[in-house]
């Protein structure tokens, strides 16, 4: 008994000497953090922010690496727990929990936060992971939630990668990392322009499908199984007329005529599952 309340003693004592107390809402690390959150974009040497012990976990079961990490001085508990996860490398601070608050966007923040080191990728590289799956094209799609939501079904239907257009949500926004349960941290992506994206697809043999909320071939009567791009527009708008024109093929989800559309989070979904399905019954 007395071994075990001395070895959870030294524990206690190296996880204290690990962190490291800052009060001032002036400090540099604490400033970055702040900024990389309200910005939604990575900081000067390429690290994004996360916040709440769930998304962290995920970025550590991911394999991501870390630059910092903070707690909350009300969540001791909750630092005792990841550090033995977390590299000895990786600064680790204590914040008191009015200026935590302060720092990250969650209403009821849950004591931790991070500085990630952001994993970057080319559209060579998801273009290489095209014949895998398809490759979903975000095409200013603006609610961050169903940004996430794409990334999740995403990875969950195996998807080759991602490319997001502009006027689509930036994935470090926390909305969009919090959605996606941690696919952002796995599902190759990158940032594209959409016109010049179309050439590459289509030099690299890819049959581009867009979805539709009113025209277009029955989903069930698509063909998913080759190479693909699928193009996800605008919540309000759709896909831009100039980009629809470009397409091979428009694809409609059946639905309720009571109902106008399908949001852009779920009929992405769908048309990922189907296509799983659809090479699923080809291998």
């Amino acid at each position: 008994m007395a071994k075990s309340m001395a070895f959870a003693g030294k524990a206690g004592q190296d996880t204290r000497s690990r962190l490291r107390h800052i009060e001032g809402r002036h400090n540099a690390l604490v400033k970055e953090l702040r900024l990389a959150f309200s910005r939604a974009e990575l900081t000067p040497d390429d690290c994004c922010a996360i916040e709440g012990l769930r998304i962290v976990e995920e970025a550590i079961r991911s394999g991501m690496r870390f630059r910092a990490v903070f707690f909350s001085a009300s969540a001791e508990d909750m630092a005792k727990k990841l550090l033995p996860q977390i590299g000895a490398h990786v600064e680790t601070v204590v914040l008191p929990a009015a200026l935590f608050a302060s720092v990250v966007p969650s209403e009821t923040p849950q004591g931790v936060a991070a500085l990630m080191r952001w994993q970057s990728h080319s559209l060579e590289d998801v273009l290489s992971r095209a014949q895998g799956g398809p490759v979903v094209v975000i095409a200013g799609v603006q609610d961050p939630g169903n940004v996430g939501t794409i990334l999740r079904s995403a990875e969950a239907f195996g998807a080759g990668g991602v490319l997001l257009g502009e006027g689509t949500a930036s994935v470090f926004n926390s909305k969009v990392v919090r959605s996606s349960a941690g696919s952002v941290f796995r599902v190759p992506m990158t940032g594209v322009r959409l016109e010049e994206a179309v050439g590459k697809l289509r030099t690299a043999g890819l049959k581009l499908v867009a979805t539709s909320s009113h025209k277009g071939t029955p989903l069930p009567e698509a063909e998913l199984t080759g190479p693909l791009a699928i193009f996800i527009g605008n919540e309000g708008a759709g896909l831009p007329k100039k980009l629809m024109g470009k397409v091979d093929e428009l694809i409609s989800i059946p639905h309720s005529p009571q109902v106008e559309s399908l949001n852009a989070g779920v009929a992405a979904s769908i048309v990922l599952y189907e296509a799983a399905k659809q090479r699923s019954e080809t291998d």
